[in-house]
Protein backbone atom coordinates (compact mmCIF):
# COMPACT_ATOMS: atom_id res chain seq x y z
CA UNK A 1 0.00 0.00 0.00
CA UNK A 2 1.50 3.41 -1.45
CA UNK A 3 2.17 5.56 2.06
CA UNK A 4 -0.75 3.96 3.99
CA UNK A 5 1.49 1.16 5.80
CA UNK A 6 1.52 -2.39 4.36
CA UNK A 7 -1.01 -4.58 2.49
CA UNK A 8 -2.37 -7.00 4.43
CA UNK A 9 -0.73 -9.86 5.88
CA UNK A 10 -1.50 -12.47 7.87
CA UNK A 11 -0.22 -12.44 11.57
CA UNK A 12 1.56 -15.16 12.88
CA UNK A 13 3.52 -16.34 15.63
CA UNK A 14 3.00 -13.19 17.34
CA UNK A 15 3.51 -11.66 20.92
CA UNK A 16 2.05 -8.24 21.88
CA UNK A 17 2.36 -6.25 24.62
CA UNK A 18 6.33 -7.15 25.43
CA UNK A 19 8.18 -4.88 27.63
CA UNK A 20 11.04 -2.89 27.26
CA UNK A 21 14.42 -3.88 28.64
CA UNK A 22 14.70 -2.10 31.77
CA UNK A 23 18.46 -1.97 30.53
CA UNK A 24 17.47 0.75 27.95
CA UNK A 25 19.30 3.65 27.81
CA UNK A 26 17.69 6.86 25.69
CA UNK A 27 20.96 8.89 24.60
CA UNK A 28 20.37 11.80 22.27
CA UNK A 29 22.02 12.07 19.09
CA UNK A 30 23.70 15.43 17.64
CA UNK A 31 20.67 16.40 15.31
CA UNK A 32 23.64 16.99 12.62
CA UNK A 33 24.24 13.46 12.65
CA UNK A 34 20.13 12.67 13.41
CA UNK A 35 19.50 11.52 9.60
CA UNK A 36 22.37 8.81 9.77
CA UNK A 37 19.76 6.74 11.61
CA UNK A 38 17.81 6.07 8.44
CA UNK A 39 21.11 5.66 6.19
CA UNK A 40 20.32 2.12 5.97
CA UNK A 41 17.03 2.20 4.89
CA UNK A 42 15.05 0.45 7.73
CA UNK A 43 11.60 0.04 7.84
CA UNK A 44 10.24 2.74 10.38
CA UNK A 45 6.96 4.00 12.69
CA UNK A 46 5.74 6.92 12.32
CA UNK A 47 3.61 8.05 15.27
CA UNK A 48 1.12 11.41 15.29
CA UNK A 49 -1.22 12.76 17.50
CA UNK A 50 -3.87 16.02 17.42
CA UNK A 51 -7.01 16.90 19.69
CA UNK A 52 -7.09 13.91 22.08
CA UNK A 53 -6.31 11.53 18.76
CA UNK A 54 -3.18 9.99 18.03
CA UNK A 55 -2.29 6.70 15.29
CA UNK A 56 0.63 4.93 14.76
CA UNK A 57 1.53 3.15 11.44
CA UNK A 58 4.41 1.69 9.85
CA UNK A 59 6.19 3.15 6.91
CA UNK A 60 8.85 1.79 4.64
CA UNK A 61 9.24 4.75 2.52
CA UNK A 62 11.17 7.02 4.53
CA UNK A 63 14.54 8.63 3.94
CA UNK A 64 17.13 11.12 4.83
CA UNK A 65 17.29 14.73 2.86
CA UNK A 66 19.30 16.93 4.37
CA UNK A 67 22.19 17.35 7.33
CA UNK A 68 21.94 20.90 9.07
CA UNK A 69 19.14 21.27 9.72
CA UNK A 70 18.19 17.76 9.16
CA UNK A 71 15.42 16.50 7.29
CA UNK A 72 14.00 13.60 6.57
CA UNK A 73 11.23 12.69 3.78
CA UNK A 74 8.14 10.14 4.66
CA UNK A 75 5.37 9.27 2.07
CA UNK A 76 1.91 9.07 4.28
CA UNK A 77 -0.65 8.27 2.14
CA UNK A 78 -3.52 11.52 1.90
CA UNK A 79 -6.08 8.30 3.14
CA UNK A 80 -4.34 7.73 6.20
CA UNK A 81 -5.53 9.21 9.39
CA UNK A 82 -1.99 9.21 10.35
CA UNK A 83 -1.74 11.75 7.49
CA UNK A 84 -4.76 13.48 8.83
CA UNK A 85 -3.38 13.91 11.91
CA UNK A 86 0.52 15.09 11.01
CA UNK A 87 -1.26 18.09 8.99
CA UNK A 88 -3.53 19.08 11.39
CA UNK A 89 -0.48 19.11 14.35
CA UNK A 90 2.68 19.81 11.80
CA UNK A 91 4.93 17.22 13.91
CA UNK A 92 5.27 13.42 13.64
CA UNK A 93 7.40 11.39 15.62
CA UNK A 94 9.93 8.92 13.41
CA UNK A 95 11.39 5.76 14.96
CA UNK A 96 13.40 2.54 13.80
CA UNK A 97 11.74 -1.20 15.68
CA UNK A 98 14.04 -3.83 16.13
CA UNK A 99 13.89 -7.59 14.85
CA UNK A 100 12.30 -8.30 18.33
CA UNK A 101 9.31 -5.46 17.86
CA UNK A 102 8.29 -6.99 13.84
CA UNK A 103 4.80 -8.37 14.94
CA UNK A 104 4.05 -5.17 16.58
CA UNK A 105 5.74 -3.81 13.28
CA UNK A 106 3.52 -5.55 11.06
CA UNK A 107 0.48 -4.90 13.07
CA UNK A 108 0.54 -1.00 12.90
CA UNK A 109 1.06 -1.32 9.37
CA UNK A 110 -1.81 -3.60 8.12
CA UNK A 111 -4.39 -2.29 10.47
CA UNK A 112 -6.13 0.99 9.87
CA UNK A 113 -6.43 3.46 12.78
CA UNK A 114 -9.86 4.92 11.90
CA UNK A 115 -10.88 1.40 12.94
CA UNK A 116 -9.35 0.21 16.37
CA UNK A 117 -7.22 2.53 18.69
CA UNK A 118 -3.29 0.46 17.76
CA UNK A 119 -1.82 1.93 21.02
CA UNK A 120 -4.26 -0.41 22.52
CA UNK A 121 -5.26 -2.83 20.56
CA UNK A 122 -1.61 -4.20 20.76
CA UNK A 123 -0.34 -2.85 23.67
CA UNK A 124 2.07 -0.71 22.81
CA UNK A 125 4.20 1.27 25.48
CA UNK A 126 4.94 4.86 25.00
CA UNK A 127 7.35 7.41 26.43
CA UNK A 128 6.54 12.03 26.31
CA UNK A 129 8.60 13.55 23.52
CA UNK A 130 11.21 16.19 24.11
CA UNK A 131 9.71 18.98 21.75
CA UNK A 132 6.88 17.81 20.28
CA UNK A 133 3.52 16.97 21.26
CA UNK A 134 3.26 12.84 20.09
CA UNK A 135 3.78 9.56 21.84
CA UNK A 136 7.01 7.52 21.45
CA UNK A 137 7.18 4.41 21.25
CA UNK A 138 8.89 2.49 23.74
CA UNK A 139 10.16 -0.76 21.99
CA UNK A 140 11.87 0.95 19.05
CA UNK A 141 15.33 1.64 19.61
CA UNK A 142 16.13 4.97 17.59
CA UNK A 143 13.33 7.94 17.68
CA UNK A 144 13.30 11.01 16.15
CA UNK A 145 11.19 14.07 16.78
CA UNK A 146 9.79 16.18 13.59
CA UNK A 147 8.44 18.68 12.81
CA UNK A 148 6.47 19.58 9.21
CA UNK A 149 8.14 21.67 6.89
CA UNK A 150 5.37 23.00 4.45
CA UNK A 151 6.35 22.03 0.93
CA UNK A 152 3.77 21.46 -2.73
CA UNK A 153 5.44 18.34 -2.85
CA UNK A 154 3.09 16.85 -0.32
CA UNK A 155 0.54 16.59 -3.12
CA UNK A 156 2.52 13.51 -4.03
CA UNK A 157 1.90 12.21 -0.41
CA UNK A 158 5.70 13.25 0.37
CA UNK A 159 6.16 14.84 3.75
CA UNK A 160 9.34 16.71 4.76
CA UNK A 161 10.23 17.11 8.31
CA UNK A 162 12.86 19.08 10.04
CA UNK A 163 14.12 16.42 13.10
CA UNK A 164 14.32 18.86 15.94
CA UNK A 165 15.07 15.83 18.59
CA UNK A 166 16.64 12.50 18.12
CA UNK A 167 18.06 9.92 20.61
CA UNK A 168 18.88 6.41 20.12
CA UNK A 169 19.05 3.21 22.39
CA UNK A 170 22.98 2.84 23.59
CA UNK A 171 23.24 -0.83 23.25
CA UNK A 172 23.21 -0.12 19.25
CA UNK A 173 23.82 3.53 18.61
CA UNK A 174 26.11 5.47 20.65
CA UNK A 175 29.04 8.33 19.40
CA UNK A 176 27.47 8.54 16.00
CA UNK A 177 27.76 4.98 15.06
CA UNK A 178 25.48 1.53 14.84
CA UNK A 179 26.97 -1.09 16.47
CA UNK A 180 24.96 -4.12 16.72
CA UNK A 181 26.13 -6.94 19.01
CA UNK A 182 25.34 -10.54 18.93
CA UNK A 183 21.31 -10.12 19.73
CA UNK A 184 20.05 -10.24 16.38
CA UNK A 185 17.04 -9.20 18.10
CA UNK A 186 18.13 -5.32 18.73
CA UNK A 187 18.55 -5.48 14.85
CA UNK A 188 16.72 -2.93 12.58
CA UNK A 189 14.67 -4.79 10.09
CA UNK A 190 13.83 -4.15 6.08
CA UNK A 191 10.66 -4.53 5.14
CA UNK A 192 9.67 -7.13 2.14
CA UNK A 193 6.22 -7.74 1.32
CA UNK A 194 3.35 -10.88 3.29
CA UNK A 195 5.02 -10.43 6.70
CA UNK A 196 8.21 -10.68 5.45
CA UNK A 197 10.91 -9.23 6.65
CA UNK A 198 14.71 -8.85 6.45
CA UNK A 199 17.06 -7.95 9.81
CA UNK A 200 20.16 -5.53 9.35
CA UNK A 201 23.33 -7.58 8.75
CA UNK A 202 27.13 -7.53 9.41
CA UNK A 203 28.75 -4.15 8.84
CA UNK A 204 32.24 -3.98 6.97
CA UNK A 205 34.17 -1.58 6.23
CA UNK A 206 35.76 -0.38 3.12
CA UNK A 207 39.08 2.02 2.91
CA UNK A 208 38.71 4.38 0.23
CA UNK A 209 40.94 4.03 -2.88
CA UNK A 210 44.79 6.24 -3.13
CA UNK A 211 43.47 7.76 -6.12
CA UNK A 212 40.77 9.58 -4.18
CA UNK A 213 42.06 10.55 -1.30
CA UNK A 214 42.89 13.89 -2.97
CA UNK A 215 39.70 14.25 -4.98
CA UNK A 216 38.06 17.45 -4.33
CA UNK A 217 34.24 17.24 -3.29
CA UNK A 218 33.34 19.02 -6.55
CA UNK A 219 34.87 16.39 -8.70
CA UNK A 220 32.72 13.45 -7.23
Amino acid sequence: MKGGGFAAAALTDQTFGQKPSMNVTREPVALPRATQLLNHGPVTIITSAHNGRSNVMAASWAMPLDFNPPKVVVVVDSRTLTRQLIEASGVFGLQLPSRKFAAQTLAVGTNAGFAIDKFSAFELETFVAEKIDVPMLAGCITWMECKVIPDDSQRHDLIIGEVVAAYADSRVYSNNRWHFGDDRDLRTCHYVAGGTFFATGEAFDVSPAANALSASPASR
